[in-house]
């Protein structure tokens, strides 16, 4: 590593060394740099003047030395080496004092290596000792007085080179460490800014992927509840129809079961978007949330439409289930096994909703078919079969399929950890199962 070429921070008139006025940051180094070396070469060139006069050189020769000595401070930011080594070398002449004290603390604060900093330190140290004793030496001669005992005299020159080189030296020293500290809190700031900045972004894309599997979520919810319902209305209202003229009371029946179905749907829609409007009145109408934000809204969306779970169907309701089913024209018949007992409100509501839509299923693909529920409760599981036999050759109720009923079962039961299977039968009919642990009702 080159120690003449390397950079020197700012002493505080300034930043640090880079690119702007050659080797100065901003113009106030410059300017700050260039009024110390003024400064310091009218000095050196009095001394200079004053060096030539007691040796006979000529005063304007001594004078135009000092002042070239006094300017080599511009290069302290530069080349902090070359300066101390020219005070060095230039205070026999006992001149360069701003110059070398200025030369030291750069020296001092620069990446320049401490070993090298300690020994041109030292090397100053002892050329102002030394010259500090012979001055007192000559002071004492030349005005005819006793000289000063030899340990006096080294040790009065040794404190006075001792008070000229350490305060720079330990000044220099303190702003390199401080600076130090401030570069890696700088950068201990910038790192931390970093992790922020992708832990936002983490949690913006966390509450994307919530956002969209609630809403992956409540459509299932929304085809569970309403679909049964009116896939019924629409079976009672062909009813209706058909016996219209011929049986008018069993039509007013109908149409009486027809309008209490009607409300039913009614009022579980009413349910399902009144946690919609809550998600929406959480935060901003159409507008981009933060990650916080975000956050805070899919919260609200899972609080509700958990409570909406825990409030909703359970398994002692499936005989109600089965009996709108019955009205509507259906042969079903529920069989239960086991002691009954309560399973969780979650599990119970999935239970029921994987029996409504595959009870749903029968009415839509296989009209006049009979069915069968089978409710199973064993110790460590609840399961269920809902199985049905062929179509009768009744004509089929036009009713509209997206094919997301067995996806959104199976959906509803794995999030449990449990287990779902359903396909065609031997006998042409269709097969749906499910089985979910009681361990998944612990919360």
């Amino acid at each position: 590593m080159s120690t003449t070429g390397a950079h020197v921070p700012d002493d505080g008139a300034g930043g640090r060394t880079g690119s702007g006025w050659w080797w100065w940051p901003r113009r106030r180094s410059l300017a700050f740099d260039a009024t110390l070396a003024a400064v310091s070469a009218l000095e050196c060139a009095f001394e200079g003047a004053t060096f030539a006069q007691k040796t006979g050189i000529a005063t304007t020769l001594g004078a135009f030395v000092g002042l070239m000595v006094g300017t080599v401070l511009l290069l302290r930011r530069r080349w902090p080496v070359a300066v101390v080594l020219v005070g060095i070398a230039v205070s026999p002449a006992q001149m360069g004092f701003l110059l070398s004290l200025v030369g030291l603390y750069t020296l001092a604060a620069s990446e320049v290596p401490r070993r090298i900093t300690v020994a041109l330190a030292s090397m100053n140290g002892f050329g102002t000792m030394l010259v500090a004793f012979l001055t007192f030496e000559d002071g004492m001669r030349d005005s005819g007085g006793t000289s000063m005992a030899l340990p006096l005299t080294l040790i009065v020159s040794a404190l006075m080179a001792f008070g000229l080189t350490a305060p720079p030296v330990l000044l220099g020293l303190y702003a390199r460490a401080r600076r130090r500290l401030v570069e890696s809190l700088r950068e201990r700031a910038d790192g931390l800014e970093r992790e922020l900045e992708l832990l936002a972004e983490k949690a913006q894309e966390r509450a994307e992927r919530a956002r969209a599997d609630e809403r992956t979520r409540i459509a299932r919810e929304m085809h569970d509840v309403v679909a049964h319902r009116v896939s019924l209305m629409v079976v009672h209202a062909a009813a209706l129809k058909a016996v219209a003229l011929k049986d008018p009371q069993k039509a007013s029946a109908s149409a009486e079961l027809l309008g209490d179905m009607g409300r039913q749907a009614l009022t579980e829609l009413r349910q399902m978007l009144g946690v919609l409007r809550t998600a929406s009145e959480t935060g901003a109408a159409g507008a981009p949330l933060p990650a916080a934000a975000a956050a805070a809204v899919v919260t609200s969306v899972v609080a509700a439409v958990g409570a909406e779970e825990d409030d909703g169907p359970c398994l002692a309701q499936l005989a109600e289930l089965v009996e709108e089913s019955v009205a509507a024209g259906m042969g079903v018949v529920l069989a239960v096994e086991g002691e009954s007992r309560p399973c969780g409100p979650r599990i119970e509501a999935t239970v029921y909703r994987v029996v409504q839509e595959a009870l749903t299923n029968v009415h839509k693909h296989a009209a006049g078919a009979k069915a069968r529920v089978l409710l199973a409760y064993r110790e460590a599981e609840v399961a269920v079969l809902i199985t049905n036999g062929p179509s009768d050759g009744s004509a089929p109720t036009r009713l509209p399929s997206g094919g997301h009923g067995l996806l959104g079962m199976r959906e509803r039961v794995s999030s449990h950890g449990g287990g779902f299977a359903a396909g065609p039968t031997p006998e042409g009919g269709f097969r749906v199962s499910a089985m979910i642990p009681l361990q998944a009702a612990i919360t």
